[in-house]
């Protein structure tokens, strides 16, 4: 497969694996780099010397590209930055915040940089700060996502239509005919991420993989808008937090409810009941932790079956 993507992030295939945090570490990302994705750290549950030590594993481990995933509303930032350009790290998504406050500085070192948009008139902001690509992520995304509530498949063609630059799309995506789908619509690749929580290498509990696999359509739900829009899985915690808005609760209500290291508790310690449990909605279609390199090759043997059986117009007969 030879696209912009590809050829930008010199990959095999268009895929990306989200640099989720508490999920992402360098089994991960080497693993999907060596099947031909690109893999992402997740940076934002990684202290710095943490996310150095993963880097350094994870040039061990393959010889392929890996990036890095910055969300921004995360502490550490600067030291996090000067890390990544120290280690030569050839690709950083950015999130949860300006794209205009790294990009140039990134760049200048030779660094390819990709900004998460969740609405047209972030997009073209981002095309505006001159990122190399952006994500474009669905209201159907797990962990933290836009306000907007736009889905995947309404997004993708709107931000198409008013950018130049590479268009990944994420959100609802986990199988090779999601993949055809979101790129059938203008996207030239598509970063995944709940489809990966459930892989060997995740660095996510055993709890948390089982949860993701026994999860149902409507098993998630969007919360916390007023701090960071979240998706979880409905559980005890989310329970107390629909009794909370019932109270109509301020902000500071909320933020003391939150507490410190819910996502850690949930998805990394596996406390599935206290703990806060960011997924997709896609963990529905979900239904067996596989090896990385598994989920990859399914993906695409999947996305060339789909696409010849729509070349050849045996689904639309």
């Amino acid at each position: 497969m030879n696209n912009r993507i590809t050829r930008l992030f010199n990959i095999q295939y268009p895929l990306i694996q989200a640099g989720m945090i508490w999920n992402s570490g360098w089994r991960l990302a080497s693993a999907v780099a060596n099947a031909g994705g690109l893999g992402l750290l997740g940076a934002g549950s990684m202290y710095p010397e943490v996310l150095r030590e993963h880097i350094h594993k994870c040039k061990k481990a393959t010889d392929k590209p890996f990036g890095v995933n910055v969300p921004m509303l995360y502490p550490d930032l600067e030291e996090i930055i000067s890390i990544i350009i120290e280690e030569n790290i050839p690709v950083v998504f950015t999130s949860a915040g300006n794209p205009k406050t790294y990009t140039k500085r990134l760049q200048s070192h030779g660094i390819t940089v990709v900004h998460v948009v969740s609405s047209v008139k972030f997009a073209l902001k981002a095309q505006e700060a001159g990122v190399d690509a952006i994500v474009a992520e669905g209201f159907e995304a797990g962990g933290h996502i836009g306000r907007e509530e736009t889905t995947t498949f309404t997004l993708i063609p709107m931000v198409k239509e008013h950018v130049e630059i590479p268009v990944l799309a994420a959100g609802g995506i986990a199988t090779g005919r999601g993949m055809l789908a979101a790129m059938v619509l203008g996207a030239d690749g598509v970063q995944i991420g709940s489809r990966f929580v459930a892989s060997e290498e995740s660095s996510a509990h055993r709890a948390f993989k089982e949860a993701v696999i026994a999860a149902k359509d409507g098993d998630t739900m969007l919360t916390l808008k007023e701090l960071a829009p979240v998706r979880l899985l409905k559980n005890k915690f989310y329970d107390s937090l629909m009794e909370l808005y019932a109270t109509n609760p301020s902000k500071e209500d909320l933020i003391r409810h939150l507490g410190r290291a819910r996502a850690k508790k949930g998805m990394f310690e596996g406390d599935l009941e206290e703990g806060e449990l960011e997924i997709g909605q896609i963990a529905g279609l979900i239904h067996e932790i596989k090896p990385a390199a598994a989920i990859v090759e399914e993906i695409i043997e999947e996305f060339r079956k789909a696409k010849a059986e729509i070349s050849e117009n045996r689904i639309l007969t």
